[in-house]
């Protein structure tokens, strides 16, 4: 028994390759080459839902809000509201209102007093109302004193609930908003890992397009010519690499202005590639030249806000980042409803990390 052992080590070791110390050039620079990083994920922004009188949605990242919705052609309401769940096993709840009052308000389903406080609540406070908002058909929100504010509809909150449950992956389970079931908590996915936009932190100086230039981007990008003069100044701002970022207003209406987008380097203009449609779309596949609505540039990063009606409260906010190619797309925020809500629901995330 020990000599066949001593025969199978031998054999083991003579089909074994010998170590090696391989170090000629071409060796040595393979294994210091950099490993290529991956592209971020095309973005995909989560698709909003109407359930009666509350839309809700979620983003990549599986953190899912909805907001209460006013009376169809009515006027804005006196109170707004808006839930917000995080996924992953704990799931915490953020329970917001939005009206003109500073003081604190008290909170009811149905008459049944749930809690009182802020305008903000959280923890076993928000989750109470959560429950009571499951199987209500009111909900009231009050002066600390007891004077009224505003009446909201339930019509379609269980279904909103319900939406976030399976969206997160709840249901049937004893985080589930709505329908609990045995399902301990632990068996709740964790959130989804965020894709992160790697991107300059602008930085150098700034060139200024010419007459002729500003006059050329208006042309490639189709904008109106009437009220636009080749000489009115275009917005700009350093990218860093030499290269200088122009916004050039293209249209106006009644409440949205939009802007076509260029760099400017080396004497040379070239239109601004997003990698998500921007604007009203005009950006919907590569290489098309990105435009923003009533945008700019702030903190490093160009914005953009659609508005659906000039009273804010429904529309699409973005902002993107420079990776020093093209504008990644970093928050996408959406109402699709003009019922009243000025709150938005994020529909896509993605954090910046400055080279």
């Amino acid at each position: 028994m020990t000599r066949t052992l001593a025969l199978v080590a031998l054999a083991a070791t003579a089909c074994s390759p010998a170590p090696t110390n391989d170090t000629t050039p071409a060796n040595v620079a393979a294994a210091a080459a950099p490993q290529a990083t991956p592209p971020p994920p095309v973005p995909k922004p989560g698709a909003l839902k109407t359930f009666r009188d509350w839309t809700v949605g979620c983003d990549n990242g599986l953190t899912c809000k909805m907001a209460s919705l006013g009376p169809e052609d009515a006027e804005f309401p006196a109170v707004t509201m808006s839930v917000t769940r995080v996924a992953g096993p704990r799931g915490d709840w953020k329970v917001e209102f939005a009206s003109d009052e500073d003081d604190a308000i008290t909170i009811a389903v149905d008459d049944m007093r749930v809690a009182a406080g802020d305008d903000e609540f959280t923890g076993p406070t928000a989750a109470a109302i959560i429950a009571a908002m499951a199987n209500g058909n009111a909900l009231q929100v009050s002066k600390a004193g007891g004077a009224p504010l505003a009446t909201l509809s339930l019509a379609g909150a269980s279904a909103a609930l319900r939406y976030i449950d399976a969206m997160q992956g709840r249901a049937g389970g004893v985080t589930a908003a709505v329908a609990k079931g045995a399902t301990p908590a632990g068996a709740v996915p964790a959130a989804p890992a965020l894709p992160t936009i790697s991107a300059f932190a602008p930085y150098g100086a700034k060139l200024a397009p010419s007459a002729a230039q500003v006059a050329e981007m208006r042309r490639v990008s189709g904008c109106d010519t009437e009220g636009f003069t080749a000489e009115q100044a275009a917005e700009t701002h350093a990218l860093g690499g030499g290269k200088t970022l122009v916004i050039v207003p293209c249209s106006s209406g009644a409440y949205n202005l939009s802007a076509a987008l260029f760099t400017l380097a080396d004497g040379k203009i070239a239109p601004v590639i997003t990698d998500a449609p921007s604007g009203f779309g005009a950006a919907d596949t590569p290489g098309d030249g990105a435009q923003i609505v009533n945008g700019g540039f702030d903190d490093g990063l160009v914005t953009s806000y659609v508005k659906g009606r000039g009273l804010g409260d429904c529309g699409v906010s973005q902002k993107f980042a420079w990776d020093g190619t093209q504008l990644r797309l970093v928050e996408q925020e959406e109402m699709g409803e003009c019922r009243g809500n000025t709150e938005m629901i994020r529909t896509w995330t993605a954090p910046v990390v400055r080279k």
